[in-house]
This record gives C-alpha cells, structure tokens and sequence, in this order.
C-alpha cells in the first residue's frame, strides 16, 4: 500500500482487500474508500486531504490513552518510550497505593490482582484496566470440570401469562424459568430486553434507543407494587377490558399494546406517591445511582414519546433547536418544562429494574445455576439516547450491515449504527465498559449479537446500498480484556454469535479469551453439505436448534421459510420446484444424519426430539433449545430482510403453564444430557 489513499484507510482501520463468504478475494474501489473515510471524518478526496487525514491520525495515536489495557501476571508496555527505573504509583479502587519502577525494558511490572487502577507516571495518568486471561466460564459458574447444561432460549415479548395484556413480559419470564428449572434445566436465554423509541410502526429487539436500559414495555409492575396495585391501576384508567381483549390476540399488536401499557405507567406513578416509604426509597436510590447517564436517557425518551404523540420525527437530530447536548438550549427547555414526564420514564426504568432482578432471583432460587442470559444487540438506532449521550464517539454518518453472501446476494444494512474505534480509545472505552455492566448487572451471563463485531463491522455510508460497505477494524485485544474482566466482576458468563464471515483464527481467539461461541445444528455441515455428527462440534460453544432469524426445526422440515420467500419475491414455479426439491434433499440428509447418530423414534412429529437428541450429544457445555422447537411451532420470530411483510417479533407462544407434552420434553432433554455426561 503505497499510495496515500491506501495507507490512509489501513491506518485508520478499513480493509481494503477481504475475503468474503465464498472465499473470493474482494477489494474495495477509490470510490467507495473515499466514501467511508469521509464518513470517518477524515478527508481523503485528494492527495493532500489524505495526508492531512494521516497527520491527524498519526497525532492522535501519539496522544498519551486515557485507558490502557493490560493482562494480569503479565509485564504491562507503555505508549512511547520510558526509561527503565523511572518511578511510577499504582492506586487501586480501594484508593491503596503501590510504589513501582519501571522494568529493563521500560515497562510496568506485572499486576496480579484484575482491577481497575489508577496509573501515575510522570505528568502523566491514565486508568490500567487488568484483565484476567479469560472471561468467567461455565466450569466456574457451575464448579464443574466438564459441564453438560442445558436451557430454553425465549423470546421474551412472545411469552404468555395470566393477565399480561397482550405482551410477554418479566413475570412470564419468571415463570419460565422456574418450568425450566424445575426440569432440571440451568439457564433461560432472553431476547434483548433494551430500551427502544416509542412503537409507532413496527418494532424490533435489535434496533434499540439505549442498549443500557430496559423497554419499559416488558416489565412486570405486579412483581414489584404488587397484583391488587396493579389491578386497581387497570380499573382507575379504564383499561380492565382492552388488557383482556389484547391478551387474546394471536399476534401481538404492538402500537395499540404499548399505548395501553404506557396508560397503565402513568396510572402508577400518579399513585406512587402513595406506596409504602420502603418503594419510594428504592427509587430514590435508583435515580441517584442512575445519575446523569439516566437522566439523559429520561430525557430523550420523554422528547420521543412527545414527538410521537404530536407525529414528529423521532430521531432527535430532526427536533427544533439545539439538541446537541444535555447543555444545550432546546434540551434544557424541555427537561424544565417536562419534569413529570421525565420521571415518569425514570419511574418505569426503576419498575423493569426491579422486576428482572426480581424474575433473575426466583429462576436462581428454582435451582437454575445461570439463571437468565440476556442478549446485548450489536449497534443501536442513531436517533435514539445512546447515541445521543455518546454522540461523540459514534460512527456518525455510517450504518452497520453486511457484505453479500449466499444468503443476501445484495447484502444487509440494519439501519443502525456503533461506536467509532477512535471515539472509543478517546473515551476511555467508556460506552463500552458501562455497556458491558449494565447487561451483565442480571448475573446469569450475556449473548453477544454478532460478536465478531468486536473484531471488525461492516460499516455503510448513509444512503448506499449495503454492498458499498466496507470492514471497520476494532481494538480486539483491549475489548476482549475489558470483556473478561467485567465478565469477572459480574461472575456472568459470555456467549458470543459467531456466525457469518468470521476472520481467520479469530475463534480461536475468542475461545482463548472464554468467550463461548454458537453451534447451530443447520450450519454445522462439512464441506460437502453433510451434516456433522454431534461428536464434531465444537466443546467450546453453545449448541442450538436453530436461531430466530431461521425457521424452527418443524418450519424448516416443511419449507415454510421458503414458502414465505416465494410468495414475498413473486418466484415463479420453476424457482420454487427447484428450491423445495433442494429442500427436500437437505432434510434427507439431515434425517441420514440422525440416524446414524441416535436411536430416537423418528415419527416425524411437530417436535423433533431426534434432531434436539442429535444436539443435545454434541460436547457443547451448554445447550439452549429455542422455544419454537420445543413446541413444534413452524414460523420462525423474524424473516430477515422484511417489515411489515411479514409478522416478524409478532407471534405469540402457546401458554406454558401447566402444559404436560412441553414439561415431559424438558424432562427428556435433562435425561439426554446427564445420561452423555455420565457416557
């Protein structure tokens, strides 16, 4: 890479050669380059531009780090160059001091105990975040050498209870997770749970406001005012009769659904003054820990739900006045006139705080040793409150997605956006750290969505299309440390979603680090399309039926994702002869798999315990099986690549409760795992 354009887009991070899903070399054009790296703030149309982009970078990278990442029992090398000798203080969370010197080497002698310190050397100071070398495991959460769990994954908006107007919430989480745990089972993975604007339209789990706090939609009042508060609120509002009608429909709609749940907030906190002084003074406690960080988000979603009441825009880049900022002129003019309704959103974080707390103790105290597992989207709407309090560190101006591949010939662009590698090293790695914390504050452990994010994303220019993108490179190592080390504090384990284009040895990587990687059953093939036995897969990654962006076992049996690609794309009967045939021949080839790997009865039933059998002999420490499998259903939660085509995270599960055929599958699945572990 001679020319400066390349060397500008290698120093600032951005493949120019990568190797895509079918092992074709790629290499992006001038064009394209040019177009990120203006995205990334660094001019490059000309020769000049280019160089003066370096220069930045150069000077950037000279700048002493606010955060420096180090691995514990390991010497720690400093930017730049130090004399050996020279005097340094170590200053630890306890506010303990430590005198060292530095080594022959110039560097920091090795620190044994993972923590955060303050570093003074110099003029200089920094924090030195010491990692452990690996993340919390499931061998140390379980005290186990070989662990065999196992547990159901659940969309959470899809759950059913008594009473829960139309939604799943965290109370039908509760229960769950005691079904589950009943059955011997240690864990309940959850759809993401984060904060997301106002549902106008549609909805999504993966498109949040703020990944650090909760979609007051799917909290449970009851579990923390208790039923009779609850009840009463929905006689005063008038709401007894639309909750019961909602809690009936076979899908959820999800506008009139949020209009009530959000008349049913109001009803509360205008009661709350009324509640016993113990509640008023969790909350109290509540909003001082939240801080600035809460009272920003507060802000922002009381101005969306304002906008959305009065048919504005909701991304607060479109909002009259000056926006920029907590300071800023129109922020402080609303936060003045609009108290209550600041508190109220406030109140309705305090509420879903609370009750997943309260739904993680009853899934521990059933005899889950994990408990709930909560799922951390890669990237979040650039309109909402994340990128509104991090907004100088986020890509501004770019979206996320991905290249083309067999299954997007076209590529994605999730209309979403991340965290700028350079933002991140300016902040400390800040909305990281605070990130990773606020999602790992449940204790059971998190799945991280597209965890080879942290290696690199694919990163569009806003308003080109996907395969006009181009691989964004991150600071893995220092991401990985901070992971482990959160991951440590919290005693929460960490499974990462590594499916797609993945780096060379970059899972080996990552199970280095204890990150736990994702086994799908419909993936895990050879290279000739043969389905591997479950002696072959991985020992280091969780094993799964299927994913909700995939068709449940039964729906892929059947072709109901294809049915649905045929009639949404208008293929024509040669197109869809030829893809159900393929169809049919990979289901044959799964079922000369299953016979050659289990005795199970293959009846050919809406559950399929000999493909969930097959999974459940893989050497994967734990597995999930997706609630759509354990049902038998068909259609999968989300069709990526569509809206309003098609009802994605719509469905609704069948109640649970009491349902013998589903409790008699969990008892089995206990008995396939315990009887390999005991093999």
């Amino acid at each position: 890479m001679n020319d400066p354009l390349h060397r500008l887009a290698d120093t600032a991070g951005l493949a120019v050669h990568w190797t895509g899903a079918d092992g074709i070399e790629r290499e992006l054009d001038e064009e394209a380059l040019r177009a990120l790296l203006g995205a990334l703030d660094l001019p490059a149309a000309s020769t000049a531009q280019c160089r003066e982009s370096a220069w930045r970078l150069a000077e950037e990278a000279a700048a002493w780090p606010a955060l420096l990442t180090a691995e514990s029992g390991l010497p720690v090398a400093l930017p730049g160059r130090w004399t050996p000798g020279l005097p340094a203080c170590l200053r630890d969370e306890q506010g303990a001091s430590r005198d060292l010197r530095l080594d022959e080497r110039g560097r920091l002698p090795a620190v044994a105990q993972p923590g955060y310190y303050a570093l003074e050397l110099g003029a200089h100071t920094l924090t030195l975040a010491v990692a452990p070398p690996r993340c919390h495991g499931l061998a140390d959460a379980l005290e186990e050498a070989r662990p065999r769990a196992w547990g159901v994954a659940a969309q959470v908006y899809a759950l059913r209870h008594a009473g829960d107007g139309g939604l799943g919430d965290a109370a039908a989480t509760a229960l769950l997770a005691e079904q589950v745990a009943a059955a011997g089972g240690d864990a309940l993975g959850l759809s993401p749970l984060h904060a997301t604007a106002p549902v106008v339209h549609g909805y999504s789990p993966y498109s949040p406001s703020h990944r650090g706090f909760f979609n007051t939609l799917l909290g449970a009042p009851a579990l923390v005012l208790g039923e009779d508060a609850v009840r009463a609120a929905l006689d005063r509002s008038g709401l007894a009769e639309r909750w019961a009608r909602l809690e009936e429909a076979p899908l959820i709609d999800w506008p009139t659904v949020a209009t009530a749940r959000q008349q049913l907030l109001r009803t509360l906190h205008a009661g709350f003054a009324q509640a016993a002084p113990a509640l008023r003074q969790r909350y109290g406690a509540f909003v001082h820990a939240g801080g600035a960080a809460l009272r920003g988000h507060c802000l922002i979603a009381a101005r969306q739900a304002h906008a959305a009441a009065h048919d504005e825009p909701m991304a607060w880049q479109h909002w009259d006045g000056d926006w920029h900022g907590p300071d800023a002129g129109a922020a402080r003019a609303f936060a003045a006139g609009h108290g209550p309704a600041l508190d109220l959103e406030a109140f309705a974080q305090w509420l879903c705080a609370e009750s997943w707390l309260r739904a993680q103790e009853r899934a521990r105290e059933a005899g889950m040793r994990l408990g709930l597992i909560a799922d951390v989207a890669v990237g979040f709407d650039p309109g909402g409150s994340e990128a509104w309090l991090h907004r100088a560190h986020v890509l501004e101006g770019l979206h996320l997605g991905a290249p083309p591949d067999a299954f997007n010939a076209l590529g994605q662009q999730w209309g979403i956006t991340g965290y700028s590698p350079r933002g991140l090293a300016r902040s400390g790695f800040r909305p990281f750290i605070q990130l990773l914390r606020a999602n790992l504050a449940l204790g059971g452990g998190v799945r991280i969505d597209h965890v080879l994010g942290l290696n690199r994303l694919w990163v569009v220019p806003r308003g080109e299309p996907a395969h006009r993108g181009g691989y964004l490179h991150y600071p893995l190592a220092d991401l990985l440390r901070l992971l482990a080390l959160e991951s440590w504090r919290h005693r929460a384990i960490v499974i990462g979603e590594d499916l797609g284009t993945v780096p060379p040895a970059l899972r080996a990587e990552l199970a280095a680090r204890g990150v736990l990687g994702t086994d799908v059953l419909l993936f895990e093939r050879d290279a000739e399309g043969d389905f591997l036995p479950p002696a072959r897969w991985r020992a280091d990654a969780v094993a799964t039926t299927t994913t909700h962006d995939l068709p449940p076992l039964a729906g892929w049996r059947r072709g109901r994702d294809l049915d649905w690609r045929a009639r949404l794309e208008g293929w024509d009967a040669t197109i869809v002869a030829a893809t159900q045939a393929q169809r049919r021949h990979e289901v044959d080839r799964l079922d000369e798999a299953l016979g050659a790997a289990t005795e199970d009865d293959l009846d050919g039933g809406p559950v399929d315990r000999a493909a969930i059998g097959f999974v459940a002999r893989s050497p994967a420490p734990l597995m999930l099986l997706p609630l759509e499998d354990a049902l038998g259903l068909e259609e999968q939660p989300n069709l990526p690549g569509t809206t309003d085509e098609h009802p994605n995270w719509r469905r609704r599960q069948p109640p649970l409760v009491g349902a013998a055929p589903f409790d008699a599958l969990l008892h089995w699945l206990d008995r396939q795992r315990r009887q390999d572990a005991d093999a």
